[in-house]
């Protein structure tokens, strides 16, 4: 019997030793909060790196190494842990990844230097490497068979609605609440609480298998029959993660710097204009094709980055607003159809690891840009970096239009 029919069965009538499990709708509201916590703790820091700055007297360079070393945890958890809850079930994995996670909220809470903070962000990206992957794959295993494409639209909106409320909500709390370096990690560290309960009240989704040991070589491959319908995402796939990593590293910086904007709360909505623009366009077009998704997110992302671009140049907030607004309809629509896609082609005991591939790729755009621009930054100045950083993402994303087959992932 398989795992889904076994908890439709088990909705109606649970056999015994199953009591007190949550449901099967239960479990997956569960599963998309907990993805949604991670994800608002990954962009918690982003309006507290000023504070941080001013207040222990940092460079940019070194703002965004604090960034980039959360990335590259988050990305050595993926090549080791991407692939293991396929062999020792999803609990395990999730219960230890938020474990780690409360851990890093207490060193963020007791931070008094650079030197804990980069140990607090290497733990969060390790934590969330190993709970991301998980959570794209339990999403899948929970998926109701009455809905098929829930898993992928909640796999594409829940990570960047999280990144979206844990930016505005970090950056209200900086500027109107005491402690605006502490609170937000004491409410993210609740969380955690409310989320190992869930966790530990599910049934497992995975059945245990051979492996494990070999699961944790870090191989970054995916399946041959997988490989073309795949590969025909990696390039939007880049485009959007590296703006994304420009607005999560320096975007604060650029609202500051270049446009006076120095509220905190502004600082944050930055941030917010972009994910959450894409969390709701990835709603609205979640009935859509791939083949139409992915043209679009390309040339919307392009467009409105070029706006952006054009507002920092002429020095209007409010061209820049919106041209954010136009690049996250580009950024949500690349995660529906990436994501879609990959929930779509993903065999059970290949999910982790083919999830892990993609968010490999991702954080990798992700981290890698930011860096380089927060060196350049403090060589060339924030301006002509803002401005090289995103012509390359409008190319990225006009490469990404080009490369696009017509008869991909059909």
């Amino acid at each position: 019997m398989g795992f889904r029919q076994a908890v439709t069965e088990d909705s109606q009538a649970r056999p015994p030793g199953q009591a007190g499990r949550l449901s099967l709708r239960i479990a997956f509201a569960a599963i998309t909060a907990i993805f949604v916590l991670f994800a608002a703790a990954a962009s918690a820091p982003t309006p507290l790196y000023v504070v941080y700055q001013k207040a222990w007297g940092f460079s940019t360079s070194t703002l965004t190494v604090i960034f980039a070393v959360y990335v590259f945890g988050l990305i050595g958890s993926l090549l080791v842990l991407g692939g293991l809850s396929d062999h020792v079930g999803r609990r395990l994995i999730l219960g230890a990844a938020i474990a780690l996670e409360a851990v890093a909220f207490v060193l963020f809470i007791t931070a008094g230097d650079v030197t804990v903070l980069l140990v607090a962000r290497v733990a969060q990206g390790i934590a969330t490497g190993a709970a991301f992957s998980t959570l794209s794959a339990t999403l899948v295993d929970l998926n109701p068979p009455h809905s098929p494409g829930r898993a992928g639209l909640v796999n594409s909106v829940a990570p960047i609605s999280g990144l979206a409320l844990g930016s505005i909500g970090c950056g209200a709390l900086v500027q109107f609440a005491p402690a605006p370096t502490h609170l937000v990690f004491v409410f993210l560290l609740a969380g955690t609480v409310f989320a190992g309960v869930a966790v530990a009240r599910m049934a497992e989704t995975s059945p245990r298998r051979p492996g494990a040991i070999a699961s944790l070589t870090p191989i970054v491959g995916i399946p041959p029959r997988l490989r073309p319908d795949v590969y025909a995402i990696v390039p939007i796939i880049v485009a959007s993660w590296a703006l994304g990593g420009l607005y999560l590293s320096l975007g604060p910086s650029v609202a500051a710097s270049l446009f006076g904007l120095s509220n905190h709360l502004i600082g944050g909505l930055v941030v917010t204009l972009l994910c959450g623009a894409g969390a709701l366009t990835a709603v609205a077009l979640r009935t859509w094709p791939t083949t139409r998704v992915l043209p679009i997110s390309a040339v919307m992302l392009s467009a409105g980055t070029a706006l952006t671009l054009a507002g920092v140049e002429v020095h209007a907030a409010a061209l820049a607003g919106a041209g954010t607004l136009v690049a996250g309809v580009g950024f949500g629509a690349s995660a529906l159809a990436s994501f879609g896609t990959l929930s779509r082609l993903a065999a059970p005991g290949e999910r982790s690891e083919l999830f892990a591939f993609a968010l490999v790729i991702a954080y990798l755009a992700f981290s890698l840009p930011a860096l380089a621009a927060g060196f350049g930054s403090t060589t060339f100045g924030l301006h002509t970096t803002t401005l090289v950083y995103g012509l390359g993402v409008v190319a990225l994303g006009i490469m990404a239009l080009a490369s696009h087959p017509t008869d991909a992932c059909h």
